[in-house]
């Protein structure tokens, strides 16, 4: 095995505070080093944000409990997902959860478009397999769902890409994320062959 397929050290950290419960990860003992620091800038820039955006600690009365889930860790790329629940009264509290996908080797984070050929019609492509999915599993909207963000929510999960949608951004409450999980071969055709997608193939 090639030294790409080493996974990169990752440690938790924990934060406690009043009305916050915080785990978040850190990539660790890995080099370059220049790589693992911008990992980590991006991991506790996007956590930061989570908390703002959940109304902490503006909200005094806001209650956060964050985690995170770690889905490839393999070939070069560290994909994982933040999650960030917060309650301030009222019937339910909310989660959001956004993901980081790494280039391990350089520490650069990808968009969903960089996974993709230059050019390719990715958003048509990805959409259609995602529509026939909600009619498949019988899914009720709330809006009228016609195509993906060219930003959205993705992680990678062994040769796998899995497009998510938010709580809301789709569907009712109680579907909570709608998860679309998307083979590596069924896009073969647009799949940048240098990109994290390219990589699940060797």
């Amino acid at each position: 095995m090639d030294g790409l397929d080493h996974p990169v050290g990752i440690q938790t950290y924990q934060l406690v505070r009043d009305k916050l419960k915080l785990l978040y990860p850190a990539v660790i003992h890995h080099t370059p080093s220049t790589a693992e620091y911008a990992m980590n800038v991006a991991i506790v820039n996007a956590v930061n944000k989570q908390l703002r955006d959940q109304g902490y600690p503006k909200n005094p009365m806001t209650d956060v409990t964050a985690y995170y889930e770690l889905k490839n860790n393999q070939r070069g790329v560290l994909s994982l997902t933040l999650w960030n629940y917060a309650f301030s009264g009222g019937a339910h509290g909310l989660t959001i959860q956004n993901a980081l996908t790494f280039n391990t080797e350089t520490g650069k984070a990808y968009a969903l478009k960089d996974l993709f050929k230059p050019g390719s019609d990715y958003v048509g492509k990805l959409s259609e397999i995602i529509l026939a999915e909600i009619k498949l599993r019988d899914i009720p909207l709330l809006v009228d769902f016609k195509e993906i963000r060219p930003d959205q929510d993705f992680y990678i999960a062994d040769k796998s890409l899995v497009i998510y949608f938010q709580v809301y951004e789709l569907a009712a409450y109680v579907y909570g994320f709608l998860y679309f999980p998307i083979s590596v071969y069924a896009i073969q055709d647009i799949i940048a062959e240098d990109g994290p997608l390219g990589k699940m193939f060797s």
